[in-house]
């Protein structure tokens, strides 16, 4: 099984792999192998956090809706070994301590819980309330305790595991950073120090500044991200990653603070990707490009690989071996809103040759953008479809809105404020359904305006705009029967069904107006050379329509049935003489087309709870795939009512079910933005072969029973040196001047062992860089903080010997991110490739990229 769209990333700690979440499924990516593997969530709810535990053996996630639970994961044997349940709303943040043997949760803000827990034996250890939204949590290094972050909320908890008791909670002991001037800051994430930096705990802002605290609490140190705005934050041994807007990611020194470089751009907003085949092609000269924001970080020293996730659900893996010559190791680019619909590329006749390579698929998505994917790994490219450099699988974007507004997520209450904020506005944005014409020529698309769009797949350019419907454009059909002119019927929200003439430039024939509610699906049978339209709508009604060819092309009213229930899908088998509709009480019923007669009704879905949705038949007609709106989808045998099987998976209702050519894939999309292509087992598709046998169609050969291509061997990693942008100088380090030996035996003189500080190391005094003999650059400037007044009077006003005068001279922001280096460089797979050799990484890790199979 193969899933697509990776929706979050939070830190990453001792595993070979990153992963990411897709509504109840946690994805495991093995960048080595180039394969995927796949946690289920068994309660379906959609996880909202996940970490590793320090060794890679397990996974802890959080997750959202009535009674969340946290829950622990064997990554090896994907089975989930623990389950607590403490939070009511939802779970922000969960970590794994250092020594493996507690976790914390962080409820939302609308449960605001600080839980402990002994996940091995199922204890709650501690316990406390927060006063506001917590954004992120981090372990210190030595597990005595973790640190939160949120709106004007810094805090250092602490374990203190000598008073904990069996089957007793304790409570949480906890004190606030001390942030000076800073502490009317939003502070968005927080990572503790490692190796020599353990002793930091480092934090970023949302309005732009990266802030180190000591071992005492203070505010050290801070310096400006001169970006708009900050989101994500990373430490690694060495270097800290901190991902900004505009697809910014900086990258400092965790030892002194000072800047190192910047990573590369990701691809910018409205791309084309299609045309993107060398690594200079993501090299972007426009002046008015923008970017997506960086919204995940995570890094792995082990491997040297950062691993970064855009607002516009992209993923890009970067080769940090060397930080001042970045390479592109993976990436992927995926949907970032609800995907309405999907349509699998034809089977043309005779074996002709289709502007599309054999085995794509196109789906739509409220995000306004439609995509064509190919799975294959050795796919056949045609002139206007190849591989590219951002994607391996996939091959072409549709924009289809210049403006690009809804590309990106858009976070409504950045700052966790307590009031309701209304999510929930229809913007009337996205591309709601698809057609490809039967030739193969045309895709047909209508969106929530009601606008139709017919575009030339050989070049995917838009052909003909029709401003048809007053609102969303439901369903929309082709008929290229012999039996009267090629047609397209759109059926619409606002009661109607347009017929356009193909060959006429979709000029239009006829306007019906039987039904009295929202039309949900138009189909055409072209049984025995007679050309009929069938349709259903939110009406209960399935109307049945004869087409007359003279003295006018025009459709009569044939028959008119009434079902119980509303129907929202309808499809017609192969042989054409039954239709099968999906109906609100979840049961599917067939009718007879010649006589109209109800033939069969039975269940169409294992729950009892919820709607049916979809209903999809594989090319032969032998099996039905439905998706019910309780998330689950089912496949039964279609002339018998039998349950084959059933799956899971999505955490929003699936909008659309295929089945592939080759009759061995089932592809499913949702309302999360994930697509998952379901593998079928063996014999159900060597049953449907039989029954395209009996038919005479035998399906076509399609290879797509191998995992993601290894894009390594398609093409090579560019290099970008954003770092030649910028210098130490416009990045200086601000820094409190108060010994923190001073301020704390001022402000907090030891009294017991009440309040351990995480780590009991010697202060490194000022204008010194801890943990190296290399004296501090020329432009690293003290300044003091703003201390409270009580706190200034102990030490007589405060003063010090920093400086605190005016900073130094710095370009406008925004300056250097408009110049354009002409030196960039360049490195290939080869290159890469010959530097983990050199240096004894990758050898043997390279060995497991020729398996093939699915992850």
């Amino acid at each position: 099984m193969l899933t697509f769209t990776i929706q979050d990333c939070g830190e990453r700690s001792g595993a070979r792999g990153s992963r990411g979440l897709m509504g109840c499924v946690v994805v495991l990516f093995n960048p080595r192998r180039n394969r995927q593997s796949h946690i289920f969530n068994v309660s379906k709810k959609t996880i909202t956090s996940v970490a590793f535990s320090g060794d890679g053996k397990h996974l802890v996630t959080g997750e959202c809706g009535h009674q969340p639970a946290v829950r622990v994961w064997d990554v090896e044997e994907k089975t989930q070994v623990a389950e607590f349940h403490g939070h009511k709303f939802g779970i922000n943040c969960v970590a794994f301590s250092p020594n493996l043997k507690y976790i914390v949760s962080i409820g939302s803000q609308h449960d605001m819980m600080v839980n402990v827990w002994n996940w091995r034996t199922g204890n709650k250890v501690a316990s406390n309330k927060v006063s506001s939204k917590v954004c992120a949590v981090a372990f210190a290094a030595d597990s005595a305790g973790f640190v939160t972050v949120g709106n004007r909320h810094v805090k250092f908890w602490y374990l203190d595991t000598s008073k904990s008791k069996i089957n007793q909670t304790l409570p949480l002991q906890g004190r606030s950073g001390i942030l000076g001037d800073q502490k009317n800051n939003f502070f968005c994430d927080v990572a503790c120090g490692r190796g020599p930096a353990s002793g930091s705990t480092f934090v970023i802002t949302q309005s732009g500044l990266l802030c180190e605290f000591n071992e005492k609490r203070l505010l050290d140190k801070w310096v400006e991200l001169r970006t708009k705005s900050a989101n994500c934050l990373t430490v690694g041994e060495d270097h800290i990653y901190v991902g900004c807007a505009e697809g910014v990611v900086r990258v400092f020194s965790a030892s002194s603070l000072t800047f190192v470089t910047t990573l590369p751009h990701p691809h910018h907003l409205g791309v084309e990707v299609a045309t993107a085949t060398t690594s200079s092609d993501m090299i972007c000269t426009k002046t008015d490009a923008k970017y997506p924001d960086t919204v995940a970080i995570a890094v792995d020293d082990d491997h040297k690989k950062v691993a970064c996730i855009y607002n516009d659900h992209s993923l890009y893996v970067w080769d940090v071996l060397n930080v001042r010559r970045v390479g592109k190791a993976w990436s992927f680019l995926y949907h970032s809103g609800c995907i309405w619909a999907i349509e699998v590329y034809p089977q043309l006749e005779n074996q002709q040759t289709g502007p599309l390579p054999p085995g794509s698929f196109i789906t739509a998505s409220s995000d306004d953008t439609i995509r064509v994917w190919n799975l294959e790994p050795q796919m056949t490219e045609t002139p206007n479809y190849k591989r590219n450099i951002y994607s391996s699988e996939l091959l072409k974007v549709v924009y289809t809105d210049p403006s690009l507004a809804f590309l990106c997520d858009v976070n409504y209450n950045p700052a966790g404020a307590t009031d309701k904020t209304d999510t929930t506005w229809d913007g009337k944005n996205g591309v709601r359904s698809i057609r490809v014409s039967p030739d193969g020529e045309h895709l047909a698309s209508g969106d929530r305006q009601g606008n139709i769009r017919i575009y030339d797949i050989h070049q995917m350019e838009e052909i003909r705009s029709i401003e048809a419907h007053e609102s969303d454009v439901v369903c929309l059909e082709y008929s290229f029967s012999k039996a009267g002119p090629r047609i397209l019927a759109s059926g619409s929200r606002d009661r109607l069904i347009h017929v356009f003439d193909v060959e006429q430039r979709y000029g239009l024939l006829q306007t019906l107006d039987d039904h009295s509610a929202a039309i949900q699906s138009v189909r055409f049978s072209d049984a025995n050379n007679k050309l009929r339209m069938l349709s259903c709508g939110s009406d209960k009604s399935l109307l049945f329509r004869n087409a007359a060819l003279n003295p006018g092309f025009e459709f009569s009213l044939d028959q008119h049935l009434v079902s119980k229930a509303t129907m929202y899908d309808m499809i017609i088998d192969p042989t054409q003489k039954f239709v099968a509709t999906a109906c609100q009480d979840r049961n599917i019923r067939v009718y007879n087309m010649a006589t109209g007669k109800q033939k069969k009704n039975y269940r169409g879905s294992v729950g009892d709870e919820g709607i049916l949705l979809r209903v999809q038949l594989d090319p032969s007609g032998t099996y039905a795939a439905t998706s019910c709106s309780d998330k689950n989808l089912s496949v039964l045998e279609f002339y018998t009512g039998e349950l084959t099987g059933s799956v899971y998976g999505h955490s929003e209702m699936a909008t659309g079910l295929r089945f592939t050519n080759d009759l061995k894939h089932l592809i499913s999309v949702s309302a999360d933005g994930c697509i998952f292509v379901w593998r079928l087992p063996s014999d159900m598709t060597k049953t449907m072969r039989s029954r395209m046998e009996e038919l005479g169609k035998m399906p076509q050969e399609e290879c797509i029973t191998s995992d993601l291509r290894r894009e390594a061997a398609l093409m090579p990693n560019p290099v970008s040196l954003d770092h030649t942008f910028h210098s130490q100088q416009h990045f200086p380090v601000m820094k409190e001047n108060l010994s923190p030996g001073r301020i704390l035996a001022a402000m907090d003189p030891p009294t017991s062992r009440s309040s351990p500080s995480f780590h009991p190391t010697t202060p490194v005094g000022k204008g010194t860089l801890p943990n190296t003999a290399q004296p501090s650059p020329l432009d690293y400037r003290f300044s003091v903080g703003q201390l409270p007044n009580w706190a200034k009077n102990k030490f007589g006003g405060g003063t010090g010997d920093g400086t605190d005068g005016n900073p130094d001279t710095v370009q406008p922001k925004g300056r250097w991110a408009q110049r354009f280096d002409q030196n960039l460089a360049f490195k290939s797979q080869l290159d890469l490739t010959q530097i983990e050799d050199d240096t004894g990484y990758g050898a043997g890790d390279r060995t497991g990229e020729d398996e093939q199979g699915w992850g």
